[in-house]
């Protein structure tokens, strides 16, 4: 059974698909890295949907895979850079479970860049937004996810 990918009319009359990308972002870092993204009025594209997140080491792989079956089309996890977590390990953990859980997504046929991990600081808002920007590019070049999605 095929599940076919259905783009919105808007988009259709326009002409040009673009991709639904879910961030989890940590709320000591990479959440406040994005918010001052925006404060400085640094330009990323709109298709970056952010969930705050305690931490990196919060997000479970389910939590990603949900994402993907919801219609995500990318999914980025950021966190603080490791060594600087106000957890104390949980960015380690975070990096160790989304490494093995890039090659598992490898692993039964979804492209791994379509899953980014990265790490940006609260003082990081430029970061923030060419990180958001170049994972919308790389997604759009992938073109739409087919997998894994919710046949309803």
């Amino acid at each position: 059974m095929s599940v076919e990918h259905k783009i919105p009319e808007r988009e259709k009359q326009q002409g040009e698909w673009t991709p639904k990308i879910v961030g989890f972002c940590c709320n000591w870092c990479s959440y406040a890295g994005a918010d001052l993204a925006g404060t400085s009025r640094f330009q990323y594209p709109s298709n970056l949907r952010i969930i705050r997140v305690p931490c990196s080491g919060r997000v479970n792989p389910h939590m990603v895979i949900r994402a993907f079956q919801k219609g995500a089309d990318g999914v980025l996890v950021a966190g603080c850079h490791p060594g600087d977590c106000h957890y104390a390990t949980g960015n380690y953990y975070a990096r160790r479970r989304m490494l093995v859980f890039k090659r598992l997504l490898e692993y039964v046929g979804i492209e791994p860049e379509r899953f980014q991990a990265r790490w940006i600081s609260g003082s990081e808002g430029q970061k923030f937004a060419e990180n958001a920007i170049k994972l919308s590019e790389e997604i759009k070049a992938l073109g739409p996810n087919r997998k894994l999605r919710d046949v309803r």
